[in-house]
């Protein structure tokens, strides 16, 4: 990935809406879904929904399968992989055992909770 990619990638990812369905299709990977189940589970109108869709592919972090008169929407992971491997190939100097902190899960009651204290 170069940096006009990776710029256009962030970009689209940089509106609540379009994240929130970019990491929906993530957990829903690798099967994807509709656009009508999207908008369903995100409770976003379908036409909004279709103008953050176009957005995201055209950034190649998802793609659109035609099946029949529908069509199928998933999330690019390879893309996905690609971006952050971007985002952390200089990361100390190149030695990642230095850098990578060991992962601690947020649970979303917690994140909450912190919110709330703020």
């Amino acid at each position: 990935m170069d940096t006009d990619q990776a710029v256009v990638a962030l970009s689209a990812l940089a509106q609540g809406s379009r994240l929130s369905v970019f990491r929906k299709l993530v957990e829903l990977a690798p099967d994807g879904t509709y656009p009508g189940d999207l908008a369903q589970r995100l409770d976003i109108p379908a036409n909004t929904l279709s103008f953050h869709l176009k957005s995201l592919l055209h950034a190649g972090l998802i793609n659109a399968e035609q099946n029949g008169r529908f069509i199928r929407y998933r999330a690019r992971l390879d893309v996905m992989v690609t971006l952050v491997d971007f985002l952390t190939e200089n990361c100390c100097n190149s030695d990642r055992s230095r850098c990578i902190p060991a992962r601690t899960p947020v649970r979303k009651s917690a994140t909450a909770k912190t919110a709330r204290l703020r």
